[in-house]
């Protein structure tokens, strides 16, 4: 590239792959990073000051669970003092008051909570652990010390039939945004995708669902409907394209474009711990191998789209194809678009009901290798 990109603005720290929860969409890479592995505290501080120094404002302070890092609230303090307004993506367990005030001391501004289901059967059953009462709480903790709360939920076959009684959730537990992001098919998500992928009919009556409840709470709540990759013939830009506005730091130091672009680069990531957070934005090839739209081809190339969508996904058209330069297959445009809609259109057996006798043997391979079994508790890994 001839002119220095633009700074980034957001930052991705995942700060740790531990986590109590064994959710089957979860966008981790299969091979989870070890707890010996992790970046320091020292570590953390430094690259917060780099980043605050290259542009980032916003950090998602993210895992895994990050509630896992005793060193959580220097890590926050380390975001305050460079600038960078923290928030923390949490799955609520493990989050105490004496914990959450703490953070608060230390400079956290927001938190995000994810939430599997309204029902709390159901909710366990998709995370693999037992946690609805803990993010109950953790809710009712962030919305005591006046935080701003926010509900993360993915979306999927086992899910998207109850949005009503998730945003009812939400309102119920005060939230002031929930992001129903509909689920991408990377990492954990990817090896579940036959289990996860919904049908066109739920994904129309979602929609409908999302709508009729935005005028209803309009001024109140903001819902934000994260659209699906295989269903609409029109792909996503990624991560508002290549290297573009944020980049993603894995516990083990790592630095991405995205965060399910580990396997597409394999080799080439960059590391914090060789490089500077400066020189890897501005010029690693890794963040400039797909920036803007010169190593576009094929039907990307000549696309009035292409400043737009950027070729879509680059993670996708690598996980479906094995080849990231080419057009993302969730455009109709692709000619590879026949993977997507074969699998958009394939018959799909429903999930087993909350309260049925088979609902605890849900067919998912859950995010739970051995070495990394939690116990949140006590904070160590078994």
């Amino acid at each position: 590239m001839t002119t220095a990109p633009a700074p980034p603005w957001a930052l991705l720290a995942e700060l740790t792959h531990a986590c109590p929860l064994h959710c089957p969409y979860c966008s981790n890479p299969l091979e989870l990073v070890r707890r010996s592995r992790e970046l320091s505290t020292e570590e953390w501080t430094d690259i917060l000051r780099q980043a605050g120094e290259l542009g980032v404002v916003h950090t998602h302070l993210s895992g895994g669970e990050p509630l896992l890092r005793p060193d959580l609230a220097a890590i926050v303090t380390a975001a305050e003092s460079a600038g960078i307004y923290t928030q923390l993506v949490t799955s609520g367990v493990g989050l105490s008051a004496p914990r959450l005030s703490t953070l608060v001391s230390a400079g956290l501004r927001s938190v995000q909570l994810s939430v599997q289901h309204a029902d709390p059967a159901a909710s366990e059953r998709i995370a693999g652990h037992r946690s609805f009462a803990a993010k109950e709480r953790a809710a009712a903790q962030v919305r005591d010390v006046g935080l701003p709360l926010g509900l993360n939920v993915v979306l999927h076959r086992d899910n998207l039939d109850a949005i009503d009684a998730i945003v009812d959730l939400g309102v119920a537990w005060g939230a002031e945004r929930i992001e129903l992001a509909n689920v991408q098919f990377y990492g954990w998500a990817l090896r579940n995708r036959t289990a996860l992928l919904p049908t066109r009919d739920q994904l129309a009556r979602a929609q409908e669902t999302v709508e009729r409840r935005r005028e209803q709470l309009a001024g109140e709540v903001e819902l934000v409907w994260v659209v699906p990759d295989y269903f609409d013939g029109v792909p996503k830009p990624c991560m508002g394209g290549w290297g573009a506005v944020s980049l993603t730091v894995a516990p083990d130091g790592g630095v991405l474009p995205c965060p399910a672009s580990a396997e597409l680069l394999g080799p080439e990531v960059p590391n914090i711990r060789d490089r500077s957070l400066k020189w890897i934005w501005n010029s690693s090839p890794a963040f400039n191998r797909y920036r803007g739209t010169d190593w576009m081809s094929g039907p990307c190339g000549d696309c009035p789209r292409r400043e737009t969508d950027f070729g879509g996904c680059r993670c996708q058209a690598y996980a479906l194809t094995g080849d990231a330069a080419r057009t993302d297959p969730a455009c109709a445009l692709s000619p590879d678009h026949g993977l997507v809609r074969a699998l958009a259109e394939a018959p799909a057996t429903s999930p087993p009901a909350a309260d049925s006798p088979s609902a605890d043997a849900a067919p998912y391979v859950y995010r739970r290798p051995e070495r990394h079994h939690t116990d949140v508790t006590r904070g160590v890994m078994r």
